[in-house]
Formats: C-alpha cells, sequence, structure tokens
C-alpha cells in the first residue's frame, strides 16, 4: 500500500506511548485504527485483474439492508476513505450498503469462474460492514501478488462481541493473595531467592500478589471494569479472536450457501487470513518499551534461556489458551523427566559398578570353563566358544541387573505421578486463566462437509419430482452413515493395508539380518567372521530408522486423506479422528521392531537339529548369548536418538527454512517491487511471508512418541528419560523460536485442556506397566536367575547358573547338510545351545525339561504381581494427590464471595439512587391532594430496583399494578458516564443490537 510519509507518520490517538503505539504497519492508513486481522488475495498473473483506472465502470449493483448501527461514514475506510481501496463507490442511504459488483469494465473481460469469485467476495465484505467491522484495502490493486484487505473492529463491537463471547474480563475489584505465615512463608522466601535467576525477565511480574477480580464482559456494567483505555482494554489477541468469530460466522447466502472465512478460503475466494504479530521480534530502541512479542524472543525463544521457566502467561496472552497449555504441559513433562533421569544414571551406575562382581557374566568370560556352542547357521558356521560372547555379556549386565526391576516399578509410578501433576497444574492454569466453567463454542461445519451435503441436495432435486422439492430440501440436513460408509470402508481397509506395510518393513529387515549373517559366516576373512554380529545389528537398525521415518511422513499425510475420507461435520471432530488415525499408525510403525526384538526374536528359532527356516533356506534369528535385553537396548536408543536428532535438525528446521527459501524466490520479484514502493514493508507483508500455522498435531505426537519409548520399554534402557530431557530442553526454545519467528499468528483458540492427548497418555501410562512386566519377565534373564538361586542351586548363590541355562546337543542329530562343512569326525561330540530341553541320553530327548515349566511359572507369577503391585502404588499415588490444589479452592471461594459482595454493593447503590431520584422529584412537585395525612413515605424492600408503589409519595396510575423498572447501570442515572464509546448516540445505538 502506498502511504505518504505525513500519512504513515499520524500521531496515533488514544494508544499508549510505545512499541505499540508506533508499530509500523499495525494500523491504518490514519494511524489510529488498530489492524485486527488480514484478508490475502492472491492475484494470478494471467488472471484478468480490474485495474483502478477502470474500477468505476460497474453494470451490477447489491444492495445489502443494514441494521442502522453502522452507517458508513465519510472517514470510514470502508466508505471510500483516504485508505480505503473504493470499497464504496457512493454515498449510501442510512441503513443500506452498496456494494459494486460485475464486470470490471469492456477491454478487460473476466472469466465466469472470476466473476463468480468477485461476488462473493464483495458480498462477504459488505457482511462484514454490516456487522461492523471497518475494513482498509490497498489504494492501487495490484496486476499479480498478494492484496490485502485489513479489518479492525471499533470498540462497540469489541463490547458486542466480547459480551456474546462470555470473554472474562478484569474488574476494578482486587484482592491481595493470602501469605504462609512461619515456617512455611520463609521456606517459600528461601525458595524465591533461589529460583529468582531462572525467572524470565517478564513485565508486571511483581504484581503477582495482586489478583483482580474478573466477571463476563456485560455492556450494562461498563463502570465496573477497569477500563483504562479502549484501545487497550481489550489485548490483541481477543481483538483478532473477536474479528475471526464474526469471519467464522458471517455467511453469503445470495452468492453461495456458504458460512464462515475458512470455506471461502477453500473455494478460493481467498487465499488466506491472519491476525498480525506485534510488529518485529527485534528489540529496537529501549528495552522498557518492548512489545509481547520481543519480550517472547529475549526471554523464552533463545537458546541462551534454557535454563529459565518458560513465561506461560505470557505465551497465553500472546497465543492463546490453547497454545500456552501446549507449552505448559511440555514444561511439567520435560520438568518430571529431571527425576527420572537422576534415578536412571544411579540404575546404570550400579549396573557399572557392579560387572566386575556379576557372577553369570564371569562364568561367561572364564574360558576354563569350555563352553563348546553350536553354530549360528547351517554349513558355513563352525562351533564357538562361549567365551568369545564375553563383551556382550558384561555390556547386558550394565542393562540386566535387579536395579532395573526397581527402575520399572519406579517409573510406572513416574508415569502416573506425572499425570496427576498435569491434571492439577491443568487446573491451576484453568483458575488463572479464568477458563473455569467456559462454554464450548458453537462451531459451524467445515467446507468439505457443507460441500457434500450441498450436492446432496441438489442430487435428491433431480430426481424428485417439483412437489416433493422442498419436503426432501427440508429432511436432508444433515449427512448419515450411509453417505459415509465408503469413507469408512476405505478407511478400515486403508489402516489394515497400512498395518500389513509396517509388518512387512519389518519383516524385510528381518530377512536382511538373515541373508546378511549368512552371507558374512562364509566369508574367508576371519575379521569378518567375528564381526557378523555387530555389523548386521548396527546396520539393520539403522535401515530401521530410515524406514520410520519415511513411513512417518507417509502415514501422516495418509492419516490426513483418510480423515477427509470420513467427512467429520466440525473441526474438533475433524482433529480427533486426525490424532487416533495418525497415533495409531504412527505407534505401530515406530514401536513394531521393538516389539519385535522385545518379544519374538529367538521364540520361534527352533533349536538344533529341528530350526524353523524361511523360504527353506534361511534359520530364524536367534538371540545374543547375553540375552535379547541388550539387543533391545541397542534399538531402543538408536531408534530414540536418530528419530529425535533427524527429526529436530531436519524436519523442524531443515524442511521449513527450505520451504521459505523456495517461498522467496517464488515471489522474489513481486517481493522487489513491494520493497521499492514500501521501505520498510508493512507488518501484514512480513506475516504473509511466513510459514501457516498448521496446528498443535505434529508437536503432540512427537512428545507422545517419546513418552512411549521413556515409558514402555524404560526397563531396557534405564538412560532413555535422560536423553529425552536433553532432546526437550532443546524442543522447548526451537518451537518457541518457531512460534515467535517463522509462523503467522494463530487466533487465539480458548480450551480447557489438552484434550484427547490426555487420554493418550493415560492409555499409554496404563500400557506400560503391562509391557515393562512382560520385558522384565520374558527378555530379560532376571526371573531365571531368582529361580537357579532359590529351587536349583546348590549354595544359594549364582554360581553354575550358565551351565545351568546351557543344554546338550549330540553333533550325530545334525541333519544332512547342516552339520559344518569342517568337522572333524570324533574331536566335538557334544555342543551346548541356550535353552530348557532334556539332554539326548533322556528317555524325552530334545523336550522342555522341568526347569523350562519351573522357569516360565515364575515369569508369568511376575507379571501378574508386578501389574497388581503397581496398579495398587498408582492408585495410592492418585487418592494421595487431590486434582485440585487447596490453595485453589481457597481463592475460588474467596472470588466467588467478593463478587457477589461487589455485585450486592451494586444493587444498594442503584436502589439508593433511585429513592433519591423519587424524593427529589416528590419535593420539587408536591401534590398535597394526593398525599394521605399523618402517613410518611414508605421504603422499598433493602436491595429491591422497584420504584415505590402508589402510596409510597409517587401519584397514583388508575389502581393499576405497579410497574416493574429495569435494573439498569450507575451510568444510566449519572450524568459522570464511565469510559465507553466516544458519544452516546453510538452508545445507545450499539446497545439494542
Amino acid at each position: 500500500m502506498q502511504i505518504s510519509p505525513s500519512e504513515d507518520k499520524l500521531p496515533v490517538v488514544g494508544s499508549p506511548s510505545g512499541p505499540q503505539g508506533t508499530g509500523e504497519g499495525l494500523y491504518f492508513s490514519d494511524g489510529k485504527r488498530k489492524v485486527d486481522y488480514v484478508l490475502v488475495l492472491h492475484q494470478r498473473r494471467n488472471g484478468s485483474i480490474r485495474s483502478h483506472a477502470s474500477a468505476a465502470v460497474s453494470h451490477d449493483r447489491l444492495s445489502i439492508v443494514s441494521n442502522g448501527n453502522f452507517p458508513p461514514s465519510a472517514g470510514s475506510d470502508g466508505a471510500a476513505g483516504k485508505g480505503g481501496g473504493g470499497l464504496l463507490r457512493e454515498p449510501a442511504r442510512a441503513g443500506e450498503v452498496f456494494m459494486e459488483l460485475g464486470d470490471a469494465g469492456e477491454k478487460e473481460p473476466t472469466e465466469p469462474a472470476d466473476h463468480e469469485v468477485r461476488l462473493i467476495r464483495q458480498e462477504f465484505e459488505a457482511s462484514l460492514l454490516e456487522a461492523g467491522l471497518e475494513l482498509e484495502r490497498d489504494k492501487e490493486l495490484k496486476t499479480y501478488g498478494p492484496s490485502f484487505t485489513r479489518l479492525h473492529a471499533p470498540w462497540p463491537v469489541l463490547c458486542r462481541e466480547a459480551e456474546f463471547l462470555k470473554i472474562k474480563v478484569p474488574t476494578k475489584t482486587s484482592y491481595e493473595l493470602k501469605e504462609e505465615s512461619g515456617f512455611g512463608s520463609s521456606m517459600s522466601t528461601v525458595w524465591r531467592k533461589m529460583n529468582h535467576p531462572f525467572q524470565p525477565k517478564v513485565p508486571h511480574q511483581e504484581q503477582e500478589r495482586t489478583k483482580f477480580l474478573t466477571h463476563c464482559f456485560s455492556r450494562d456494567k461498563l463502570h465496573l471494569y477497569n477500563i483504562t483505555s479502549k484501545d487497550t482494554f481489550f489485548d490483541n489477541a481477543t481483538r483478532g479472536r473477536i474479528v475471526y468469530e464474526i469471519l467464522r460466522r458471517t455467511v453469503c447466502v445470495r452468492t453461495c450457501q456458504t458460512i464462515g472465512i475458512s470455506t471461502l478460503i477453500a473455494k478460493g475466494v481467498y487465499d488466506d487470513a491472519f491476525p498480525l504479530h506485534d510488529g518485529d521480534y527485534k528489540v529496537i530502541g529501549h528495552l522498557e518499551e518492548k512489545s509481547d512479542r520481543q519480550v517472547l524472543h529475549n526471554e523464552w525463544a533463545k537458546y541462551s534461556a534454557f535454563y529459565k521457566y518458560q513465561p506461560i502467561d505470557l505465551v497465553r496472552k500472546y497465543f492463546g489458551e490453547k497454545i500456552g497449555l501446549y507449552f505448559a504441559w511440555l514444561g511439567v513433562y520435560t520438568q518430571l523427566l529431571i527425576p527420572a533421569s537422576i534415578v536412571g544414571i544411579i540404575v546404570f551406575c550400579y549396573g557399572v559398578a557392579t560387572v566386575d562382581s556379576d557372577v553369570p557374566s564371569l562364568e561367561m568370560c572364564d574360558e576354563r570353563l569350555n563352553f563348546t556352542m553350536c553354530p549360528l547357521c547351517d554349513g558355513a558356521c563352525d562351533f564357538w566358544q562361549l567365551s568369545t560372547a564375553c563383551g556382550t555379556a558384561r555390556a547386558s549386565h550394565l542393562f540386566d541387573n535387579p536395579a532395573t526391576v526397581f527402575f520399572a516399578i519406579f517409573m510406572s509410578l513416574w508415569a502416573v505421578l506425572f499425570l496427576e501433576h498435569w491434571k492439577r497444574r491443568q487446573i491451576s492454569l484453568s483458575f488463572s486463566w479464568d477458563l473455569t466453567g467456559i462454554e464450548e463454542d458453537e462451531e459451524h461445519p467445515r467446507p468439505k462437509y457443507e460441500t457434500i451435503l450441498l450436492q446432496k441436495r441438489q442430487r435428491k432435486q433431480k430426481t424428485k419430482k417439483k412437489k416433493k422439492k422442498k419436503k426432501n430440501e427440508a429432511a436432508i440436513e444433515k449427512l448419515t452413515w450411509k453417505d459415509r460408509l465408503p469413507g469408512y470402508f476405505i478407511n478400515v481397509s486403508s489402516v489394515l493395508f497400512m498395518f500389513g506395510l509396517t509388518f512387512s518393513a519389518v519383516f524385510g529387515v528381518i530377512i536382511y539380518r538373515i541373508t546378511v549373517s549368512a552371507l558374512m559366516a562364509m566369508s574367508p576373512d576371519p575379521d569378518t567372521k567375528s564381526n557378523v554380529r555387530v555389523t548386521v545389528t548396527a546396520t539393520a537398525v539403522i535401515i530401521n530408522l530410515v524406514v520410520i521415518l519415511i513411513l512417518d511422513e507417509i502415514y501422516g499425510a495418509v492419516a490426513l486423506w483418510l480423515t477427509e475420507l470420513e467427512i467429520p461435520k466440525t473441526e474438533t471432530h475433524f482433529e480427533e479422528r486426525l490424532i487416533l488415525k495418525a497415533f495409531l499408525l504412527k505407534f505401530m510403525n515406530a514401536y513394531a521392531p521393538i516389539f519385535y526384538v522385545a518379544f519374538f526374536k529367538g521364540r520361534f528359532a527352533g533349536r538344533p537339529g529341528s530350526y524353523v527356516y524361511v523360504f527353506n533356506h534361511y534359520r530364524m534369528e536367534e538371540c545374543a548369548p547375553g540375552g535379547c535385553l541388550i539387543e533391545l537396548c541397542i534399538q531402543l536408543s538408536i531408534i530414540m536418538l536418530g528419530k529425535q536428532l533427524i527429526q529436530n535438525n531436519i524436519f523442524e528446521i531443515g524442511i521449513p527454512k527450505l520451504k521459505k527459501l523456495v517461498r522467496a524466490l517464488k515471489d522474489k520479484g513481486t517481493a522487489e517491487k513491494e520493497m521499492e514502493e514500501e521501505r520498510p514493508p508493512k507488518q501484514w507483508n512480513l506475516d504473509y511471508a511466513l510459514a501457516p500455522f498448521d496446528g498443535l498435531t505434529p508437536e503432540y505426537m512427537e512428545m507422545i512418541i517419546q513418552f512411549g519409548f521413556v515409558s514402555l520399554f524404560v526397563a531396557s534402557f534405564p538412560l532413555a528419560p535422560l536423553f529425552a530431557l536433553l532432546n526437550n530442553i532443546i524442543e522447548i526454545r526451537l518451537d518457541a523460536k518457531k512460534f515467535v519467528t517463522e509462523l503467522r499468528r494463530p487466533v487465539a483458540v480458548r480450551a480447557k485442556d489438552i484434550g484427547i492427548w490426555y487420554n493418550i497418555l493415560s492409555g499409554m501410562g496404563k500400557f506400560s506397566v503391562i509391557i515393562n512386566a512382560f520385558v522384565i519377565s520374558f527378555t530379560s534373564d532376571f526371573i531365571p536367575r531368582l529361580v537357579y538361586q532359590y529351587m536349583f542351586s546348590q549354595t544359594g548363590t549364582m554360581h553354575g547358573f550358565i551351565d545351568h541355562t546351557l543344554s546338550y546337543f549330540n553333533v550325530s542329530n545334525f541333519k544332512p547338510g547342516t552339520a559344518p562343512q569342517n568337522l572333524e569326525q570324533g574331536s566335538i561330540t557334544v555342543c551346548r545351545y541356550k535353552d530348557y530341553r532334556e539332554p539326548p541320553w533322556s528317555p524325552d530327548a530334545y523336550t522342555f525339561s522341568k526347569q523350562y515349566w519351573c522357569v516360565l511359572a515364575a515369569r508369568l507369577a511376575f507379571v501378574i504381581l508386578f501389574q497388581n503391585l503397581v496398579m495398587f502404588l498408582s492408585l495410592i499415588v492418585a487418592w494421595g494427590i487431590p486434582d485440585v490444589p487447596k490453595t485453589i479452592v481457597e481463592q475460588f471461594k474467596r472470588e466467588k464471595k467478593l463478587l457477589v459482595d461487589v455485585f450486592l454493593r451494586e444493587e444498594k447503590e442503584k436502589f439508593q439512587l433511585i429513592q433519591s431520584l423519587f424524593s427529589k422529584n416528590a419535593s420539587h412537585q408536591p401534590s398535597p391532594h394526593e398525599e394521605h395525612p399523618g402517613k410518611g413515605p414508605q421504603l422499598p424492600g433493602r436491595f429491591s430496583t422497584l420504584p415505590p408503589g402508589p402510596g409510597q409519595g409517587l401519584p397514583r396510575d388508575g389502581g393499576g399494578p405497579r410497574a416493574r423498572c429495569r435494573a439498569a447501570s450507575f451510568s444510566q442515572f449519572s450524568r459522570n458516564v464511565p469510559t465507553s464509546p466516544k458519544n452516546g448516540d453510538e452508545n445507545s445505538r450499539h446497545t439494542m443490537v
């Protein structure tokens, strides 16, 4: 937009001095009215656009009857003011607004589609004017590139919508929060001093002890609110939400059956719509004059502020409750990872300290015991000594020791503690953010739902007779399950196909490991043979990681497509179904390889002489000599760390920057032209260059999958909480930087909780108890060691445990072609393998032994005992921690009492004022013939708003009933009108809306 320097620097009337008052591009061209929202129209190069010169030629006119509250004025931008783009071309009569529609002129013929879009757009903007909004366009319409329509909500509109939305605002009444006394007070003081270096430098933080009462906004009670300035009473986030609510419900009836800006964006009428950021995020000038965006950038969105608490209240004020709750949840999760990380480090250090005294690993490393093991593959592999797996056994003890069981119980209780702590924190935030008692906002249907519903009505009109048309139209009010049946069928089949694809990817990696192990075992190089297991495991896990990352992106897009096929009616239903499908697919994708290693690998391999084969040639995998737990640890650590590093560095940093670069190169010519016209560029141009906000689902999903790594298989990797903590410290600042500097400002959406994500977390917490119980009992050697020590050991110690777990196999029982090729007859007659089976000299050779059934019974008993113990302790933790903090309950009762006192005082003042008015009227106009001698004027009830009836100082009205006086505000009986619209006429008109 071209603005002269004198126009651009007009003083801002009624706004505070500071960055928000002098922000470049935050106001209309008059420098007074804030830009609360921006509508973007992207003109195409090959489209025929109406020029400024031919804009005056018009053939069609759309007349819209107004309610008379906001007639176009000469100074209004919508009425062709000096900043307007000629939206209204001639003065209209009161109560009527004329909009230009139709062809631009004979020189530039337009296509029918362009003509229809222009009709819809102009009707929509006329409806916005009727709703009271003020519009401003660029002075000259561009032939191509983005064109902006700025919206401003004046004070009457803000008041009306705030009352309609039940927005809570602070009143003049305040109270001091109760301070602790005695020992608790001194401890709180010490804690505040210790926490001071970690607190962000946020303005008005010193007023934490003072709290203002809040109440739903009402235009009849303006005198109760702390209104110092009409321009700043509603902050920018609230103003943006109010304008979005108007945009969301505005209907285009004449041109199309469409409701809301989201439908118009889906139809291509507008390119986008968004509220503006509060100026630049870089601090220029005095630090005391920083805007909220600059404070967030300096104290929250910098990596150097990693040690500070998040300014959650400021995040909520700037971005809204929904985003504020996400960052509050992420902060609570990260804080509680600290004790989990400390305990995990202690458990790991215990394993390191006791590795040299662990009897089973010492026996496995003892070459004198001479355990000759059966070949790892058929033909090419030779017999091998168990002592060669010494390193694997020692590494396995680091994660498979008695402390691991304690850590698994601790982490199961930690998950419960985390959820309970978050519930308390969420309720505290709901109280401090005035979210208690809010109602769910009414949602309009989604654009696709409206489109399909309209198509269904049109089909019915064609198939039915003309007489039944109206009946059929009235009957079709919503889509039924029959309309969604094809979508449901495709959903079920596609989800099953995706599950099959995930299992196929896991099976493909299994085949890779089997074949590569066999090929490397055939190698004549001894170094290659000795490194078979390490090489195969490492490369297979990397392949798994790459497949998981690729399928993650595919599944995200597929879940979105499948949810669209279901045709959900509202955005809430759409989001919930999308989250469930995406979580289910990504959960299976991330954890399927880990589940295989934990519970299936080595279980179906068979035994020497009777192995299970894949493709009739390759043997199924077996666990390492030290057990499958060390392989599970390697798998979990590489997938978890790789997923976090790659997603953080590539997907969250690299790809957005790449998209931004592509967008900048694409609009390079337009941007250069705008830079020449506007120096510096306006805020709407800067914000349009940012990436659009796509919701919080990817952010939550990433953390939920990480929560699964931390809780589900934590018994195999005690250091998982530590790596999750280090990742989240970076993740908080990364997300903060993205929201403050790289994304357009989202609409401030109200939310009471984190929604369906809490149910998913709760389900995963309960599922983790079962998974950890099975990991300890079936994957680790904890139960076999206990059974051996207390049932089969002669000395009551672990000596002889390795020999107890190894079974015997007679080499003469090898199938033809499966024995080692260089086997010398008579040198080795018996080899060992890990299993509980009868020896070859037993009558029941190679069947499961008594020890196997004892260990299996102990494992199942441990699973039952572990689950019941953890569930019982979880119930105790949940019962011992109340959901609502005691201080919140006390504050809530106190505020309720103070609010009642405020309204009772107001009613009393009304009564006294009415009484004084009537007594003054009686004293000025005495009527002796109507007065009863010996009777003075009787007073009404104590807090009654009724005027005195007959016989109470007022003239009788024919003996009729007394008229009840409407409860009125103080301003209606006082000459001192409180802060309100500029003139009384405007206020009265607005009140009647």
